[in-house]
């Protein structure tokens, strides 16, 4: 009788292992991958409250002084602030646009007014230790325009960067457009606001 030999196997303990870390690396990568786009849409939810609370501060500003509230939007011509503008002419000497000829303070509150929400558009609210100005969405802008001005009807926007694509704002806002690179990147949030004659 003829006697075989049967030889032991030898490594296929190593390519288990070898299988297994290779699903735990994808795994691992896969885990790191959600990490990351967490941040990313908490951050983006972060700037979106952001957003929200300087339109308000807006209209908040807006309603307070209703009498010359043209001053606001620069009369039909609309009011852009924050990254990219600048403070010069209009805001620092007096808005053009305020047809109320109510009394002078009320327009120098408007000056002041638009002066520090451009201010908080870039950030002045929260700085580092070197003062840079660091408390405000990726190249915020505000805007303020006249939609109506029979029925005292305006919009105020503010627009930023997002941080990946997204759907694009609606066409009739152009608060920002053409800012951002890829209109996909543009954020927008904006309030229609009616200010009521008190007299």
């Amino acid at each position: 009788m003829l006697k075989v030999e049967q030889s032991k196997q030898r490594g296929f303990t190593l390519i288990e292992l070898l299988v297994a870390l290779v699903v735990m690396l994808v795994g691992m990568m896969g885990a790191a991958g959600l990490l990351v786009r967490t941040v990313q849409q908490e951050v983006e939810a972060y700037q979106r409250l952001q957003a929200l609370d300087l339109v308000q501060n807006m209209v908040d500003r807006m309603q307070a002084n209703r009498l010359v509230v043209d001053c606001y939007s620069n009369g039909a011509n609309g009011i852009n602030l924050g990254a990219g503008a600048t403070l010069a002419g209009n805001y620092e000497e007096g808005v053009d646009g305020c047809a109320s000829a109510s009394t002078q303070s009320l327009n120098d509150r408007a000056d002041e007014d638009l002066t520090a929400w451009h201010q908080l558009l870039l950030g002045s609210s929260v700085q580092n230790e070197d003062d840079d100005s660091i408390g405000a969405m990726i190249g915020a802008r505000g805007c303020v325009t006249q939609v109506n001005a029979a029925e005292q009807l305006y919009r105020v926007t503010v627009a930023w960067q997002g941080m990946s694509d997204s759907a694009a704002p609606p066409a009739d806002n152009l608060c920002g457009k053409d800012q951002y690179g890829d209109e996909k990147r543009r954020r927008v949030v904006a309030a229609i606001v009616r200010i009521g004659d008190l007299t």
